[in-house]
Formats: structure tokens, C-alpha cells, sequence
């Protein structure tokens, strides 16, 4: 059957009953118009049996009505606020730089995780339901969110709702998940994408975080490095485990071959806008009376576009915060290092002190662009 319902079996047989008479036709009627008996259409009218899957797609094709007329889902209540703890202290910075694939941290890398977590949870369901409210569901398919699901659920059956009617929502990306056993309901959970590829979810822990600087502002950390004569990329080195520069390393060789792969390609950006590749023409676009500021903005400009085109690709890019703004601080600091001749060591350290603001930033306010607009995440890059 089609799993998708969490109706009790008397409301979807009221539901058909009200369609059958709708469409002026006998049980016989209706039924010859499926393939079934009329005996098999009053066990489905009386409650006694559902019909399968493949019937209610032949309903509603043969009919002309969407099955979501008969089976909607009955959904949990959505509060209209999530609940948020003020944090005294700092995660690791390493929580701020993922290595993953575009186009979007929110709408693709968080969904993705709450997914494999759920369906890990509940692997012997038979049927998963996702749901997606908010920003998820209105750019969920440009942003290719409908296909992380698909593929974390690729071997099972499964319907993805997009929901575009709910405006009072705890998070702008906000998604459930339904699963189901023989059309009942085993597991439920409510989960919001809060940017940067972090997620929460209601009432519990879906990923442990532990918290290693002693502040939780930046007053606090100026206030420490102040009393105790250090810099800011000291106070991580002090902090965070010795393998805290190895994935800094990791980071940045990372962002510069994204830079690199960006440069090198032609053509047009996915997304059926037409949109042609800027960075290889903007890089290559050199005059003889370019000023030395005309030229600074023309290269910076070509690294980010690179690093942001190769995201809107998908394409392996870096959160910094987010896959939405990943193309400013790798372009600034490599150009610095090629105009000045910093060292990968002093790189790394500007990368230390940028995933401090970052995390400050994402702590005690937000890096997600739905929840605070753009400015979350290009004025935090």
C-alpha cells in the first residue's frame, strides 16, 4: 500500500467513499474502472482492507485526482519557535570549515545527514516520509535537496513533501521525517538545518559538539588574550588538540585546488538559468593600462568566482561558513599570499583567527542565510 498515510484505515475509507460518490459511480463502477470486485471497494469503504499501492496510483491517474486528496499525511504540530541554548564556551573551529559538495551547506550537506541519521534509526521501516517546510521547500529544488534524499533513500520507498503553506516555523529550514511499518507510524523527528551544514533537531542531540575555549564572546577571548600577552591565533593553538593545523592544512590546500579546478572550466552553471562560467574570463582578462586596484579586484573577484561556481556544480568546496559565501576568504587569502608571499604557516594562522570570528558569529548568532539573510553568511565570510 501506499505508506505515505498516517490516516487511520476509517479515514482513508471515508476519503474513497467521498470520491466514489463524488464521481456519481456504484461500487461496481468504480471498481471496474480499477480492475478490482465491487466486493474488494466496500472492504476499502468499510475499513476492512486498503487498497495497494499500484491501486491508489491507478486512482488517481484514472481519475484524475492527486493521491494526496485522499491519503494527506496528518502532521505533528509545529511549534512556532525552537528552543536555544545560549552557550558559555566555543566549539573547536573545526566544526566551522567542512569539506564537502555544493550547491548548498543548508539545503544539501545538513539534509543529507539528518536523513542517513533517521534512516539508520529506523532501518527495518518499510516507508519514509520527508517533509520540508520553509526555505527547504522553496528552494529545495534548485538547491538539490530532493536529490540527497533520493539518494540516501534510493533503496527503499519513500515520498518527499514540499510544503509551502506554513510560515510560522521554528527555523526557516526546517524539515520532519515519518517512519512507517505496514502504514503506522514508528519514528518521528523533527530537525533544522542551521547553517553551515550544522543540524538540531527537537529534544535531542543529533550531533555531540565539544565546546574547548573557555569564552563564548569575543569581549571574553580579547579580554584572555589581553591578560595573558597572547595573539589570536595562539589562543587556538593553546586550545585546540595538536590536530587542529593538520586540518587547517587540509582546508586550505583544499580551497586552493577548488580555485584551481574553478579557473580552468567553460560553460554554463546548472540550474537552467543559462548562466555562463565568469572566473576563467574574468582571471584572463588583463589590459596594459589596468591599474594595480583594477587588477587587485579583478583577480580576487576570479578566485571567488571560481570556488562559487565550482560549489554551484557541486563541486568539492569548503563552508567558510557556509557553501553559499565559500568563495571570499579563500580568494582574499590567496591573493595575499601571492601579492605579499605569506607562507602556508602564516595562511593557516589567518585561517585560525577566521574560524574564531566565524564561530563566534554562528554561536551566539547565525550563518544561515534563510534565517538571516545573506548578510549571515557573505558578511561573516
Amino acid at each position: 500500500m501506499l505508506s505515505g498515510d498516517r490516516m487511520t484505515v476509517d479515514k482513508m475509507a471515508e476519503s474513497l467513499k467521498k470520491l466514489r460518490k463524488k464521481l456519481n459511480m456504484s461500487q461496481q463502477e468504480f471498481g471496474d474502472a480499477l480492475g478490482v470486485s465491487n466486493r474488494a471497494v466496500s472492504k476499502w469503504e468499510k475499513g476492512i482492507s486498503k487498497p495497494s499501492m499500484q491501486t491508489w496510483f491507478k486512482i488517481s491517474e484514472c481519475f484524475n485526482v492527486p493521491i494526496d486528496k485522499f491519503v494527506k499525511p496528518e502532521r505533528e504540530e509545529i511549534p512556532t519557535q525552537r528552543k536555544k541554548e545560549k552557550k558559555e564556551k566555543l566549539p573547536s573551529i573545526k566544526t566551522l570549515f567542512k569539506i564537502g559538495r555544493g550547491p548548498s551547506s543548508s539545503h544539501t550537506m545538513a539534509p543529507e545527514k539528518v536523513c542517513k541519521i533517521f534512516r539508520k534509526r529506523y532501518e527495518k521501516a518499510d516507508f519514509f516520509e520527508i517533509h520540508l517546510f520553509g526555505s527547504l521547500a522553496r528552494t529545495g529544488r534548485g538547491s538539490l535537496t530532493d536529490r540527497v534524499i533520493e539518494r540516501v533513500f534510493r533503496d527503499r520507498e519513500f515520498k518527499i513533501y514540499f510544503d509551502y503553506t506554513l510560515t510560522e516555523l521554528p527555523h526557516p529550514n526546517t524539515m520532519e521525517l515519518y517512519a512507517l511499518e505496514k502504514g503506522e507510524k514508528v519514528g518521528f523527528m523533527r530537525a533544522y538545518s542551521t547553517g553551515g551544514g550544522d543540524i538540531e533537531a527537537e529534544d535531542e542531540i543529533l550531533e555531540e559538539t565539544e565546546n574547548v575555549y573557555p569564552f563564548g564572546n569575543f569581549s571574553q577571548m580579547v579580554q584572555y588574550c589581553l591578560d595573558n600577552n597572547k595573539k589570536l591565533w595562539q589562543i587556538v593553538d593553546e586550545f585546540e588538540d595538536e590536530s587542529v593545523w593538520d586540518y587547517l592544512d587540509k582546508v586550505w590546500q583544499t580551497m586552493k585546488k577548488t580555485i584551481e579546478k574553478g579557473l580552468a572550466e567553460e560553460g554554463t552553471l546548472p540550474g537552467g538559468l543559462d548562466v555562463k562560467r565568469k572566473a576563467k574570463f574574468l582571471f584572463n582578462q588583463r589590459h596594459m593600462d589596468e591599474s594595480s586596484e583594477t587588477k587587485q579586484n579583478r583577480i580576487v573577484c576570479a578566485y571567488a568566482f571560481a570556488t562559487s561556481e565550482q560549489n554551484a556544480c557541486g563541486g568539492v568546496v569548503v563552508t567558510a561558513p557556509t557553501c553559499g559565501a565559500s568563495g571570499v576568504l579563500p580568494a582574499v587569502l590567496l591573493y595575499q599570499q601571492e601579492k605579499r608571499g605569506y607562507t602556508d604557516k602564516e595562511i593557516l594562522r589567518a585561517l585560525a583567527v577566521a574560524g574564531l570570528v566565524g564561530t563566534i558569529i554562528k554561536t551566539n548568532a547565525s550563518i544561515s542565510g534563510a534565517e538571516c539573510g545573506c548578510q549571515a553568511e557573505i558578511w561573516t565570510a
